[in-house]
This record gives C-alpha cells, structure tokens and sequence, in this order.
C-alpha cells in the first residue's frame, strides 16, 4: 500500500501498541488485574498459569515501567503480595487492547 503526502489517513493502530503489553504473560495480568482493585499474587499466578518465578520475573517489569503496584504483607500469620494496576496501568491496558480491536477489526488504513 502506497500512502502520498498530505494523506489524511489515521495512523496504524500497531502505533498505539504498548511494547511492555506484548508479552502474552504481562498482557494476561493487566488483564487479570483489570477487573478488579488488587488480586492476590497466588490467585493471579493460577489464573495466567505460570510459575512464581515467571509470574515474578513479569511483575517486575511492569512495576517498573509503573503500570503495576506491589503491596506486601500478611494476612493472618502468611504473608502475601498483592498486586494491582497504576493509573497507568488502566490506561496504557485500555489504550492497548483498543489497538488490538482496531486491528483485529480490520478497519486500520481502511
């Protein structure tokens, strides 16, 4: 497809992407994370089935492009890590799957 200048075409949706989300593992915790204030990290691991460790390893990632919060403490005597989306987070998670509709809908460029 050729564009020409002075185009009045929208940009790609891809555009409006958010790198961080395309990881099948963090885009299923903003996700998850999405429909509810804070989750449990033991609940958000089964729910995305994958390990601690992986769960851990994306978590971080997301903490510290500031799309997601992390809350340690205890309930009871077992301590516990809750998770929850920034107001970022909400954000870029709805900028992001607005995209994927968009493209998905095969309007983008049309």
């Amino acid at each position: 497809m050729t564009t020409t200048p002075g185009n009045d075409r929208r940009p790609h949706p891809r555009h409006a992407l958010e790198p961080l989300l395309n990881s099948a593992v963090r885009f299923s915790v903003t996700a998850a994370l999405s429909q509810v204030d804070k989750a449990d990290f033991a609940f958000v691991r089964d729910l995305v089935e994958v390990t601690d460790s992986a769960l851990s390893k994306q978590v971080s990632a997301l903490e510290e492009a500031g799309l997601v919060a992390v809350e340690k403490g205890r309930a009871g005597r077992r301590p516990r890590t809750w998770l929850s989306l920034t107001d970022e987070g909400r954000a870029a998670y709805g900028r992001h799957l607005e995209a994927l509709r968009e493209i998905a809908g095969g309007s983008a460029g049309l």
